[in-house]
């Protein structure tokens, strides 16, 4: 298992040598570029937004019926939701989310295109495929992340405040006033770090698992959850590491 591991590995880093090299032609890549920050980014603003609202709510709501206790100061509740979105949920949780989402397609759509040959019939014609099919997906995608993080705070936030306004477990002054109290901006940064190289993984891990697709489609379906297993475990690694690097 170990020596499988490390010829993975190796056979990764040749993968990721090939994907970085200057596109053959400028403007095709931009155009690229600009299709895959639509499909894999902007595509997933829906999905943020609906998970990140009700996990904001949830939160406020669970801060508020275990914290319950006169030596706790009211505003607590926004101060503890604040620091779940920002410090874990919408860099960490959020990328989870979207290992299975953009992760999934990636893996599915590179493998299908291994499997009809068309990788083959690219680089018969002297066209560097891992280069010209991943590179727009993995630059488009690490451009993008970042306003995913943004928008999933900011909507968390929004969910807290609506649990705020529509009930009278909290008030709405009291919550925006935790919001705001003993802010830290380095936090949103750490946030933005982590969401970015959390996107590099997903999708040169799951790339990998598509270029290297060998058999018919249930073999595909097979590499897109290994994408999505392998992914996942390293942005649950990586988390771990990163936290301690930055936050310490």
């Amino acid at each position: 298992m170990i020596v499988s591991s490390i010829k993975s590995f190796g056979r990764y880093c040749l993968f990721m040598t090939q994907v970085f090299r200057a596109p053959d032609k400028w403007r095709v890549f931009g155009r690229q570029f600009v299709q895959e920050i639509y499909k894999l980014g902007v595509d997933s603003i829906p999905l943020v937004m609906i998970i990140s609202i009700f996990i904001g709510a949830v939160i406020a709501i669970q801060m508020t019926l275990n914290i319950d206790s006169p030596l706790i100061p009211a505003y607590a509740t926004g101060m503890s939701t604040r620091e779940i979105l920002v410090l874990e949920f919408s860099s960490s949780m959020m990328c989870l989310i979207l290992a299975g989402k953009v992760g999934s397609n990636i893996a599915s759509e590179i493998g299908t295109m291994r499997i009809t040959e068309q990788l083959d019939a690219m680089d018969i014609m002297g066209v560097n495929s891992a280069n010209f099919v991943v590179l727009p997906k993995l630059l488009g995608f690490v451009f993008f992340v970042p306003v995913l993080c943004i928008l999933s705070i900011f909507i968390g936030l929004f969910g807290g405040y609506l649990i705020a306004v529509f009930t009278s477990m909290f008030t709405v002054e009291h919550y925006i006033y935790g919001v705001q109290m003993m802010f830290i901006p380095w936090h949103v940064y750490y946030a933005l770090i982590k969401t970015v190289i959390f996107a590099y993984m997903i999708v040169s891990v799951a790339a990998y698992y598509g270029y290297y697709v060998k058999g018919g489609a249930i073999d595909v379906g097979k590499a897109s959850t290994n994408a999505v297993v392998s992914s996942s475990i390293l942005i649950l690694l990586f988390d771990v590491i990163l936290t301690k690097l930055l936050l310490q």
